[in-house]
């Protein structure tokens, strides 16, 4: 069976959470910016798709060269083997990115990658027109960085993200990908402590953290690009979802809370719990974060506040940050994690974090503020 080159894609600051992962599923890995790299079959990127929590996409490295010409750019594109991936109905649009090259254009990189591969796959099939392109998508992508050319197959479609079960979304709502990041860059034990979300709009973090607990794969409910590709075995991709599905964990009892002041947001939470299975593993309650009140200990708090950029008002976004100083400052024995965009945040939360780690969520630079419990990592 094929080996490939693999590249996982992420948000920039949780790269070494997709290694971690990569490296659970068993898997050598190279870490660089906004990527893992890492090595396997298609029955690889049918697994590493249904598991990563974590990545935007799984990528095949079809090739790399340099070119600082046009033409060089398209006998290096046409050399490559590009008849093993794409059947000659293949419909393949080619995005592009360049950055400090030669070969500056984007729309010219983007059509002379385009007219090469076209030109290869004609010659391969014995086409003396225009190939169809009326079958499977294959999404590719050209990049040139410091005049290196790197060619890519998305294995993925749309981004890892989407698990398939918001079907009821808020305002702003946080990717799927970065509520899982959030959760494993915490020090929660599923077993043994609870986790809240008090600010929780559509479920979302609540949602991840049942999935991680259950350790219910994130793709199983969902196609990829792959599932539609003539030399995918889809007999395979059931074997491994099957195999995936059997690791879940059904029986663990844990504690996962999520609250917010909107009690239309807690309908959509439970809307998009009861879509993936988790209503009963979740206790959601409508309730205003100033009135939030608990005796456990040794909790866990994950949130994603409405910052001065969403709730359009930089003052009431100070008076909430306040109110979570005063009210979730009294929980010593909990552990609390805010991901924000205002740096100011620990200002008016009064109290410095514990750690604070740079995250992007989306395009919006955001910090993680945390609070270890006792102020000791736990």
């Amino acid at each position: 069976m094929k080996n490939f080159k693999l590249m996982a894609t992420c948000a920039a600051g949780i790269e070494s959470l997709v290694a971690g992962e990569l490296r659970d599923l068993g898997y050598e890995v190279t870490v660089e910016n906004g990527m893992v790299l890492f090595e396997g079959t298609i029955a690889d990127v049918i697994k590493t798709n249904i598991w990563l929590r974590t990545a935007d996409r799984i990528k095949i490295i079809v090739g790399s060269f340099k070119a600082t010409t046009f033409d060089e750019l398209f006998e290096g594109t046409k050399a490559l083997s590009w008849e093993n991936l794409i059947p000659m109905d293949g419909k393949f649009p080619v995005e592009g990115r360049s950055q400090k090259s030669a070969l500056h254009s984007v729309p010219d990189v983007q059509a002379i990658t385009k007219k090469a591969i076209a030109t290869k796959l004609g010659e391969f099939y014995h086409r003396r027109t225009r190939l169809p392109e009326t079958g499977s998508l294959f999404p590719l992508e050209v990049r040139i960085n410091k005049n290196n050319v790197l060619h890519l197959l998305d294995t993925t479609g749309p981004s890892l993200f989407k698990r398939g079960y918001r079907v009821a979304k808020g305002d702003a709502p946080l990717k799927e990908n970065m509520a899982a990041a959030l959760i494993m860059l915490t020090n929660w034990h599923p077993k043994t402590m609870p986790l809240l979300d008090p600010m929780c709009g559509s479920g979302t973090i609540p949602i991840e953290a049942a999935m991680i607990a259950r350790n219910i794969a994130p793709g199983l409910q969902r196609d990829f690009a792959f599932n539609d590709w003539n030399w995918v075995d889809k007999n395979q991709i059931e074997a491994i979802k099957d195999e995936a599905d059997s690791k879940a964990d059904y029986d663990s009892e844990f504690e996962i809370y999520g609250s917010d002041v909107n009690g239309e947001m807690i309908n959509y939470s439970k809307v998009n719990a009861q879509e993936i299975g988790l209503l009963h593993d979740i206790t959601f309650k409508q309730l205003a974060v100033q009135d939030f009140r608990t005796e456990k200990k040794d909790g866990v708090i994950v949130t994603n506040p409405p910052y001065g950029q969403r709730l359009g008002d930089i003052k009431e976004a100070e008076s909430l940050y306040k109110d979570l100083g005063s009210v979730l400052g009294k929980l010593t024995t909990w552990s609390k994690y805010f991901l924000t965009s205002d740096l100011n945040f620990e200002k008016f939360y009064g109290e410095k974090a514990t750690k604070k780690r740079k995250l992007y969520n989306g395009v919006i630079r955001t910090d993680y503020f945390q609070y270890w419990a006792n102020q000791k990592k736990r």
